[in-house]
């Protein structure tokens, strides 16, 4: 089982990837340093035991990268109406209705265009390396040289080891939906890192300061409803009251804020944690350590609710897992996946579910679909293609209040 094979490859490596007396003094869940190849970096915010390892980033360097995302996010628009007229980016129009179920409403887009798109081939994911001539794939999108149509701006920060690509997204079925993409190739199964974190969570400030609403995503994994192996999170802006599940996840009372919380009305397992209110107030350096630590806590969550699947789940989710991603100015929500698609019995049709779907917004392309996710039920499809929640002690999540 690969649980084991992580352990022991952990052994090997975990010396090189984080010094020794980090490694004694920080609670990390062992089964992903292997794969955080990048959480080098973190360990320069890393609170109490190692503040005086930290970098003190200058006071200049975090106003100079929050007024550079400002002008990114306000360039948006700009940059999306000019794509949409040259034909860079194909806009497709869509209906959404309501559908009430778990004490949410949830939203179901129809999206009749979208039988016309192009099916884009099967990611390769099992590499950490882009495509060679010894793998080859189809091109990469998020490669350079980029369309100079779908580039809204380029963002570098040394000091949290972050360099990222701003693009819209190609085939749009919301207006002004783009990416954040890693600079060089890093693997849409890779964590996040502190840059990437931080970069999405200031993202979001600046949206809110501009009198915007949008929340990150990130699918990650071959069962996440990923559709490219590039490392990309996602921004999509919506309404003032926010995604459905965020609207969910505003009603629980959180006793303690340190602790993550599940959604107890929600039949697959889902876990939240609260960040804390001055977040958004803070340096680039402290919202790293926020958002490392949060993160980290939600992937143990995550890997938990994998090893204690019932043996026939687990079949459906060897190697390592896959996981969505929800990140709002309020809360970061990971949800493990089992499988990325739905077989809807009443078409037959395979439906692909991502990050979206477990935000509470889900897209069908005909009003066959449509039907069909009624009368399966929006909570039964999720509950499908993730995983059954498990009993986790009170000492690491925070008691329901339901």
């Amino acid at each position: 089982m690969w649980f084991s094979q992580a352990a022991g490859e952990f052994q090997r490596r975990a010396a090189t990837l984080i010094p020794r007396h980090l490694s004694r003094s920080v609670r990390i869940p062992r089964l992903w340093i292997m794969e955080i190849r990048l959480f080098q970096s973190s360990c320069l915010h890393l609170p109490r035991t190692v503040k005086s390892r930290a970098l003190a980033i200058p006071p200049s360097r975090p106003m100079a990268t929050k007024k550079a995302i400002a002008q990114i996010v306000g360039r948006v628009p700009e940059v999306y109406d000019n794509a949409v007229a040259g034909g860079s980016v194909f806009y497709f129009p869509s209906t959404v209705e309501t559908h009430a179920e778990a004490g949410t409403e949830f939203e179901i887009r129809l999206c009749p265009a979208l039988l016309k798109k192009p099916i884009l081939p099967t990611p390769h994911f099992e590499s950490d390396q882009p495509p060679s001539e010894h793998r080859p794939a189809h091109k990469d999108p998020f490669a350079p040289p980029f369309d100079p149509a779908l580039v809204v701006g380029e963002l570098q920060n040394e000091e949290i080891e972050a360099d990222h690509v701003f693009l819209l997204n190609k085939f749009s079925v919301v207006p002004h939906h783009f990416l954040m993409v890693t600079k060089e190739y890093e693997s849409q199964t890779a964590p996040l890192t502190p840059g990437d974190l931080t970069h999405a969570y200031m993202t979001l400030i600046a949206a809110r300061n501009a009198g915007k609403t949008m929340f990150a995503f990130y699918n990650c994994g071959d069962r996440s409803g990923a559709s490219q192996p590039h490392k990309h999170l996602q921004f999509l802006p919506l309404s003032p009251e926010g995604a459905p599940i965020e609207r969910l996840a505003r009603t629980h009372v959180v006793e303690d804020i340190s602790k993550p919380f599940s959604i107890q009305t929600l039949p697959y397992a889902n876990y939240v944690l609260r960040l804390p209110p001055t977040t958004s107030s803070q340096t680039p350096g402290e919202l790293a350590d926020t958002l490392v630590f949060a993160y980290l806590a939600l992937l143990d969550l995550v890997v938990s609710a994998a090893r204690h699947q019932p043996a026939e789940r687990q079949e459906l989710a060897p190697g390592p897992p896959s996981y969505n991603v929800l990140l709002t100015l309020e809360h970061i929500h990971l949800i493990p996946r089992a499988q990325e698609t739905h077989t809807l019995k009443g078409t037959g049709e395979k439906l692909s579910i991502n990050s979206l779907g477990f935000a509470g917004m889900l897209l069908v392309k005909c009003d066959e679909e449509m039907q069909a996710v009624k009368s399966a039920g929006v909570c039964s499809i999720l509950q499908d293609v993730g995983m059954l929640p498990v009993n986790i002690p009170s000492t690491t999540l925070n008691e329901s209040d339901e």
